[in-house]
């Protein structure tokens, strides 16, 4: 499965940003998403994860109340709205999938997703 991350750009503190993503396949519904970000010499984090059945959610409490992670079946994308944005959100942003063939825990660490986009890069100024 290949990812297309966009929707990043320069943004002031307090503006809001819609990232996007889109696999090249379906996503089946005992599938996961996320998102993840990493910022010049930090390790990549994760921001927000999600089942497509859309029953499991994870944030990361830096985002939590801001952010929101969001998939639309039928256009079989998955988005995140990123609200009040600070200027330690500048990162670039990546989404990836996790495929499994039944219903898991959701999976929240990077290491766990196999699929991965190039990434879109969100820059706050303060």
């Amino acid at each position: 499965v290949q990812l297309q991350a966009s929707g990043g750009g320069l943004v002031q503190a307090g503006e809001s940003l819609r990232l996007s993503c889109e696999p090249s396949a379906p996503i089946l519904s005992n599938w996961h998403v996320g998102w993840f970000r990493q910022a010049p010499g930090k390790e990549r984090e994760t921001v927000a994860a999600m089942s497509w059945r859309g029953e499991m959610t994870y944030y990361a409490d830096s985002v939590k109340g801001r952010f929101k992670i969001s998939r639309d079946n039928a256009k079989n994308m998955v988005y995140l709205q990123m609200n009040s944005l600070k200027p330690e959100d500048t990162a670039v942003y990546y989404c990836a999938v996790r495929q499994e063939r039944s219903r898991t825990p959701l999976a929240t660490s990077s290491a766990q997703f196999g699929f991965w986009g190039q990434g879109t890069l969100v820059t706050v100024s303060s």
